[in-house]
């Protein structure tokens, strides 16, 4: 977009959806999906539709509250362990990522998912429109995982998944997949993905015969787990966002050294 453009969107506002997420409130989807509920206000006129865009002027409320003010857009990586269910609510009542993190942080949102069982790095965002945008498979960014498996890989099938695999009626994208070491019945794999689609590697697996039996997601794009313990968060600087995010969200795509790589504990 050239300056023209940028001044000219600027002037019409955005989104009324954007505008929530970017306040940390909610993903976009969960935005539209409050306005059908009738919980968003606009110059206390009661929304029917996400169609609308706003200003800075526009006066926006959630259940009757003022829309906070946008804060400066900041990430975490978490340590997920097993067993929490990356929601803010879940119907079963299982324990969830947020209900764990320290009390300390704002609200944020998840960059992507990880599912009960897995473990491993999760992008964290005050920021709605940021972790939306993170998750766009057109950005390229990896998502790199240790995948123990029950079974004996064979090394001719793993090579093919590079050209990407259909199961089931639904065709996956280049799968990059090392077998690590066999250990008897179990072997560790090295497993990068671009997609990332629900349960992506677990499908996958099963399609080649293979039971997923530990899952740890080790990197997204240039952000590394490094040795952040379980349940622990740590703060991207706002240096590192800038030097890994530029304008357009692009970041590292195929290198091992990302943020999060250098220094104990993770930090960048």
């Amino acid at each position: 977009m050239n300056d023209a453009a940028e001044a000219d969107a600027s002037e019409k506002g955005e989104r009324i959806a954007r505008r929530l997420a970017r306040a940390g409130l909610c993903s976009r989807r969960e935005a539209e999906r409050w306005i059908e509920a009738g919980r968003v206000a606009v110059d206390g006129e009661k929304l029917t539709t996400p169609a609308i865009l706003v200003t800075e002027a526009s006066r926006i409320t959630v259940d009757g509250k003022p829309l906070p003010a946008v804060e400066r857009t900041r990430l975490w990586r978490y340590h997920k362990p097993p067993g929490l269910v990356t929601s803010h609510r879940d119907p079963q009542n299982r324990p969830t990522v947020f209900e764990r993190l320290p009390a300390d942080l704002p609200r944020v949102v998840s960059v992507g998912r990880l599912d009960l069982t897995a473990e491993g790095l999760l992008l964290l965002t005050n920021d709605g429109a940021l972790a939306r945008r993170l998750e766009l498979p057109a950005n390229g960014w990896l998502r790199r995982y240790r995948v123990r498996v029950h079974g004996a890989p064979e090394p001719e099938k793993l090579v093919v998944l590079a050209r990407g695999v259909t199961v089931e009626g639904v065709r996956y994208g280049p799968i990059r997949c090392a077998l690590d070491r066999q250990q008897g019945s179990n072997a560790w794999l090295t497993v990068a993905l671009a997609e990332g689609r629900n349960r992506e590697v677990r499908k996958v697996m099963a399609h080649l015969g293979l039971s997923v039996t530990r899952l740890i997601r080790v990197a997204y794009g240039p952000f590394q787990l490094g040795l952040l313990a379980p349940g622990e968060t740590d703060e991207v600087p706002a240096r590192v966002i800038k030097e890994q995010l530029g304008k357009d969200g692009a970041g590292e795509t195929e290198s091992g050294r990302g943020a999060g790589a250098r220094k104990k504990r993770g930090a960048a």
